[in-house]
């Protein structure tokens, strides 16, 4: 990132003498001061940066600095980081539209559990993603249960057929699961494919086959209503999704559910794949000896092709 006192200024385009109020400047630019709900701090510091005085625009740069953790200092604190008092901590929230400060940080940290990249400096750059990395897998396995893991990996199993749905960003990890059943079972469909509508796919499917949806955060807005569909047509349905999908997507025969907080602008996917690997090494237990022997065929398959490397 660059120096904090020029950066702003310099995406804002804005003019140093400039002032007016900086919520009517974002809504003019097109970028009003709302965004799904809660104000983009970011934003709201574009628009005001050119009317600030020295003070304010060091501390703006050390509030962009530290987006990604902002809820996690009082006034007191951010005034000691930016060297301004807490009467000007206070001031400078107050000309970006919020009635204090607290308010600035739950709005902060709003966007940051939407799954916003919201970005921050973070010390110890690789200690924090392993240390965050570590505490999603402890939280997944922790309100992950054997019983339901059991369920889960016994429906996926025996099901006439799989269909795994995935968008966005949860289309990587609905693809490598696709691909780890694909290797213990057959008939395994992974949509949509490029070009697909989902309905297709959907609708061919009942209550002997089953349906995992993978829907991690910034889910698409069609992402419920899909589960839905499923549900009616009395397709059993899991969810793989974050915690944060429960009020959005209520509905579900199995739900598993893995946090992906990261320490910096991006969600950690790691604690995901790592319950998609326990999950397909559970189906793989209960297919048992035809699992075992489709492993074989496919790994012959390879071989005699020479599609994979040797060693």
């Amino acid at each position: 990132m660059a120096g904090p006192a020029t950066t702003p200024a310099r995406r804002a385009g804005e003019d140093p003498a400039a002032g007016g109020d900086p919520a009517a400047s974002a809504a003019e630019a097109g970028r009003g001061p709302e965004a799904d709900g809660d104000r983009d701090l970011e934003l709201l510091i574009e628009a005001a940066y050119g009317a600030m005085g020295p003070v304010e625009k060091h501390l703006a740069g050390v509030v962009l600095d530290h987006l990604g953790d902002l809820a996690t200092y009082n006034a007191v604190e951010l005034a000691s980081m930016s060297g301004a008092s807490k009467a000007t901590v206070s001031r400078f929230f107050r000309r970006l539209g919020f009635e204090t400060y607290t308010e600035a940080r739950h709005s902060a940290r709003s966007l940051r559990a939407a799954g916003v990249p919201v970005a921050g400096r973070v010390a110890d750059t690789l200690a924090a993603h392993a240390a965050t990395a570590r505490d999603n897998l402890a939280r997944a396995v922790g309100g992950l249960d054997a019983a339901g893991l059991a369920q889960v990996a016994d429906l996926l199993a025996e099901a006439e057929q799989v269909v795994v749905v995935g968008f966005r960003n949860s289309y990587a990890v609905a693809l490598h699961l696709r691909e780890q059943l694909l290797q213990a079972r057959p008939r395994v469909a992974l949509v949509p494919q490029p070009g697909q509508s989902v309905g297709e796919e959907l609708a061919q499917l009942g209550p002997r086959d089953a349906a995992v949806c993978v829907g991690f955060r910034r889910r698409p807005a069609g992402f419920a209503t899909v589960v839905d569909v499923l549900l009616d047509a009395g397709v059993p349905t899991v969810l793989l999704v974050d915690p944060g999908a429960r009020r959005h997507v209520p509905r579900a025969t199995h739900r598993v559910e893995v946090p992906v907080d990261g320490c910096g602008a991006f969600d950690d996917y790691g604690a995901a794949m790592t319950t998609v690997c326990a999950l397909a090494d559970a189906v793989l237990d209960r297919v048992g000896r035809p699992g075992r022997e489709r492993i074989a065929a496919l790994a012959e398959s390879y071989r005699s092709s020479a599609e994979l490397e040797e060693g």
